[in-house]
């Protein structure tokens, strides 16, 4: 059967242990820089170019999401504007704890709402993807009703949220649980085997 459906040029199935799967729950999150504008026409030759930041998956939704806030504020869609630039942003310093605020707003089964999250992470995507995650449990929002309004790296004084705060005192211990006692240098071995 593979063979003849390879004849024909149909792709192979994909092997399971060939997929790179990731097994954790982290809501994975991209940081994308959009720019663009309505095209030129002959009334508006120089029409004003618009840069948006947007948290999406992947690019494709990214550009999704640009073209759903300009048709909101030009009334420029995607088959009458132009994509000037698209990069991602990366955080400069993605090996230090830091603590995020975000301001958004999200729709719910009834009204839309405006809310404020506090959340302790390395990156700002990761606080993104907790954030969705957290109004996906709590609230039952999907994650395209949720719109970032705002982000910012809080300082250990701006901090409102307990569960942001019992973590910042420098005095900060955690307990070992599954201690491990040492075993002398001249007890251990690679193998050990009992005879009976």
């Amino acid at each position: 059967w593979l063979k003849s459906q390879q004849s024909v040029g149909c792709a192979r199935p994909r092997d399971a242990s060939m997929v790179k799967q990731d097994n954790s729950l982290a809501m994975h999150m991209h940081q994308y820089q959009v720019v663009g504008r309505a095209q030129p026409t002959k009334k508006q030759p120089e029409p004003k170019i618009y840069r948006m930041k947007l948290f999406a998956k992947n690019a494709v939704i990214a550009r999704s999401k640009f073209w759903y806030f300009m048709k909101k504020l030009t009334k420029a869609k995607k088959t009458g504007g132009e994509l000037l630039a698209m990069n991602e942003i990366r955080d400069a310093k993605p090996m230090v704890a830091k603590q995020y605020g975000v301001w958004f707003r999200y729709q719910s089964r009834t009204d839309t709402h405006n809310m404020y999250k506090e959340f302790r992470d390395v990156t700002l995507t990761g606080a993104v993807g907790q954030l969705i995650q957290e109004m996906a449990g709590r609230h039952r929002a999907l994650p395209e009703s949720i719109q970032i309004i705002d982000t910012k790296i809080l300082k250990e004084e701006e901090c409102k949220r307990a569960h942001v705060r019992q973590l910042l005192p420098g005095s900060l211990k955690y307990p070992q649980i599954d201690r491990v006692k040492p075993v002398l240098p001249s007890l251990r071995r690679t193998f050990y085997c009992k005879k009976k």
